[in-house]
């Protein structure tokens, strides 16, 4: 099928979780992982109006988002409108290394896990004019294969993230267990909007503080129902992969 049918089911689906859920379907953004997705696919896309773009890694990151805009310019008489429209969104697992070549290309860091990490992020921010747009990563699952900040550290690690002048923390991010049953991710995303909930009642966090990136291909409609603003959609746009999944959004 193609990707532009798939988007536009997904769509669909985003909406009727909204209105289920009774929020306006406007305030969810889908962003479409391309990590396994071809250029043509992310081409596609991106004539059928889809604007934010998610990868994994840093270097596939800048290769796509080069590859676009080369596109973009060379065949397009609007291209390089189009190219400064476009959102890029780093979602994988961040190391200290590759921070300063993810800030230069992404609109959102959504994997800040640790102190170390943001502290790196913020003497980085530093040589900016604006301050670098982070969400903080929690671990709602428990799990030790997956990343993320401890539920019970979640409070006080963003209260320190908060303490650092050139980061912004605009958000949570987390990812479910993964099952079979979507209903099983929903414990993961109430407690991830728990959180979320508990920083914005106590004011640790300021009035750009309003995201929690949270759902993939097969449980955003849970996670939607449960207040999540960025849905992180690969597999149900692009179709099945062959690679192993990365940890991060499918």
């Amino acid at each position: 099928m193609d990707v532009t049918v798939k988007l536009r089911q997904v769509q669909e689906r985003i909406r009727a979780a909204a209105m289920r859920a009774r929020r306006d379907p406007n305030d969810i953004t889908l962003i479409a992982v391309s990590k396994y997705a071809s250029l043509e696919q992310i081409q596609n896309l991106i004539t059928a109006g889809q604007r934010h773009f998610g990868e994994s890694r840093v270097q596939h990151l800048q290769t796509r988002q080069q590859e676009v805009r080369e596109w973009l310019l060379e065949t397009l008489a609007d291209g390089a409108e189009i190219s400064a429209q476009l959102k890029w969104h780093m979602i994988g697992h961040l190391q200290r290394n590759k921070a300063a070549a993810a800030i230069e290309t992404s609109e959102i860091i959504h994997s800040a896990d640790s102190l170390r990490l943001a502290e790196h992020l913020n003497d980085l921010g530093g040589r900016r004019e604006t301050p670098i747009p982070i969400l903080m990563e929690v671990n709602t699952s428990g799990e030790d294969s997956k990343n993320g900040v401890p539920i019970p550290a979640a409070i006080h690690m963003a209260e320190q993230f908060e303490t650092l002048a050139h980061l912004q923390l605009v958000g949570l991010m987390t990812m479910a267990r993964q099952s079979a049953d979507p209903e099983e991710s929903r414990h993961c995303f109430s407690t991830l909007r728990e959180i979320f909930n508990e920083l914005r009642f106590r004011k640790i966090c300021g009035p750009h503080f309003k995201h929690l990136s949270m759902g993939m291909s097969g449980d955003f409609e849970i996670a939607i129902e449960e207040g999540s603003t960025l849905v992180r959609i690969g597999s149900a746009i692009f179709g099945a992969h062959t690679e192993p999944a990365m940890e991060t959004g499918t």
